[in-house]
C-alpha cells in the first residue's frame, strides 16, 4: 500500500509544519532552506516522523526543484496519512463553532 501525497512548500519558515490546504495540495512550511536538498531531506525527515515509519518509506517522486512537489509513502494509505495530516499539531483546527470572538 502506497499514499501520494502533492505538497506546497514554503522554505525557510520559522517551524516547520502544515499550514492548510492549497486546492487538492496541503501546505507545508519548512525550517530548512532551499540549498543543497536540505529542504527536500527536511520534507522527508518530517513526513516520517508524522507517518510513523522510516526515512527510507518516503520518496519525493516529482518537484525535487520546484515549490510544488509529490511525495510517495510506502506502507500507509491514504486515508491514515489524511488522518495523520489532520491530526497533526502545525494544522489549525475548526471548532465548528459560528460565534465571533469578542475585542
Amino acid at each position: 500500500m502506497k499514499a501520494r501525497l502533492t505538497l506546497k512548500v514554503c522554505t525557510r519558515a520559522r517551524k516547520t509544519g502544515f499550514t492548510g490546504q492549497y486546492g487538492d495540495a496541503w501546505r507545508l512550511q519548512v525550517c530548512a532552506p532551499p540549498v543543497d536538498g536540505k529542504a527536500n531531506e527536511a520534507i522527508v525527515r518530517f513526513l516520517s516522523r508524522l507517518a510513523g515509519m522510516p526515512a527510507a518509506s518516503v520518496q519525493i517522486v516529482s518537484g525535487f526543484t520546484g515549490t510544488t512537489k509529490i511525495v510517495e509513502l510506502d506502507g500507509i494509505d491514504s486515508e491514515r496519512l489524511q488522518r495523520a495530516i489532520l491530526e497533526s499539531d502545525g494544522y489549525p483546527s475548526h471548532t465548528g463553532s459560528v460565534a465571533t470572538p469578542e475585542a
